[in-house]
């Protein structure tokens, strides 16, 4: 360990004169040996196991919640679509997300994830539950909650 951090000091000020980027592939590399020699000692040591525990209830989580994950999709699902084909561009800095002129029927069922001959309840009751989970001001996107509004709006004046 001593050994190291001697070398380490010897090697920095050729390292701090070297251009940026053979720095930046060099500390990749860097990185990635101490990922490998940390691996090794957790292998020698026999704490490798617990990581492996560890990597496993994550994963096996995920599986159990992929239910309620899947739930949500179809309509989490057709709102990102229509996210990634409205405005490639959208979430740059300074540039605001085009807001398209009208939105079909269908397409703010979809939306909404209602189906056809939903009653003004069943419309107020989908976009009240989407708007709580996708406004702004808890962490929504602004683009998502007007596709969300829009929805509202066009499937209430037809």
């Amino acid at each position: 360990m001593l050994l190291a951090l001697v070398l380490a000091i010897l090697m920095l000020p050729g390292f701090m004169k070297a251009p940026a980027e053979l720095r930046g592939k060099r500390l990749k590399q860097l990185a990635w040996v101490a990922v490998a020699l940390i691996l090794i000692a957790l292998m020698l040591s026999g704490k490798l196991s617990g990581l492996l525990a560890l990597f496993g209830v994550i994963f096996a989580f995920l599986v159990r919640s992929m239910p309620l994950i899947l739930r949500y999709a179809p309509q989490l699902h057709s709102i990102w679509l229509r996210f990634k084909a409205g405005n490639p561009q959208y979430g740059k800095p300074g540039h605001e997300p085009s807001r398209q002129a009208g939105m079909t029927t269908a397409e703010a069922l979809e939306v909404l994830g209602l189906k056809p001959g939903a009653t003004e309840e069943q419309i107020i009751q989908a976009h009240r539950k989407l708007i709580s989970r996708f406004h702004p001001d808890r962490g929504g996107s602004d683009y998502l909650a007007a596709q969300i509004n829009q929805a509202k709006k066009t499937l209430l004046s037809r």
